[in-house]
């Protein structure tokens, strides 16, 4: 498509910190409001149905989707969600440190995966839907070395479905990556700023 769509509201139902620095970062301005969601109950229902990792993410960004849109008429909506699998069993954002301290345990001298799923959807129509998944590899971690990083961390890490942040101490964890960085960070931001210009949702002539 050659035109430029200017004139609408793009929403980002999400309270992350990070993936609006992304979206803003390469242009975009996006009024945030996030989906309050029972997203353990969503994710249950997902799995009695047979759905896997991905299939749920994707399912979640779409319930995250559907009810932020509906407070935002008109407007383009983009919803995502992350889910982190271990071992074939899915965790999700700890509640307090000790939590964290749980999760990272877990994940200590293992390989992970993190799966996001996002859509776009305006009015009834979902324009687009993806998932995407990287795999880490963090280092082996004894108690001592858990307890320093989550001293040092702070509670930031309370935000991150893995009690890390890769873009920032959480690097000191990690052996190796394989997978797109922004995935990673919880937003598939190449993917999602081609599917923008496919739908001819343009910015400033930015995306075109």
């Amino acid at each position: 498509m050659s035109g430029l769509s200017t004139s609408f509201n793009l929403v980002l139902a999400s309270g992350s910190r990070v993936r609006r620095t992304l979206l803003t970062g390469a242009g975009l301005d996006p009024t945030v409001d996030p989906a309050d969601l029972d997203e353990p109950a969503i994710e249950a229902d997902c799995r009695l149905r047979g759905l896997d990792t991905p299939a749920t993410a994707l399912a979640l960004a779409e319930a995250k989707a559907r009810l932020v849109v509906a407070r935002h008429p008109g407007a383009v909506v983009i919803a995502c969600d992350q889910m982190l699998d271990v071992g074939g069993e899915s965790l999700r954002k700890p509640d307090d440190m000790a939590g964290a301290a749980a999760t990272l345990r877990r994940l200590a001298g293992r390989d992970h995966r993190l799966i996001c799923g996002t859509v776009i959807r305006r009015g009834d129509e979902t324009l687009w839907r993806h998932t995407d998944e990287a795999v880490l590899t963090m280092r082996p971690l004894d108690a001592a070395a858990i307890e320093a990083y989550l001293a040092r961390a702070g509670e930031v890490v309370l935000t991150s479905v893995g009690a890390y942040q890769l873009e920032g101490l959480g690097a000191q964890l990690f052996e190796r990556i394989e997978g797109d960085y922004f995935t990673i960070l919880g937003l598939p931001l190449l993917p999602l700023l081609a599917a923008l210009r496919e739908q001819d949702l343009a910015v400033a002539g930015l995306l075109s």
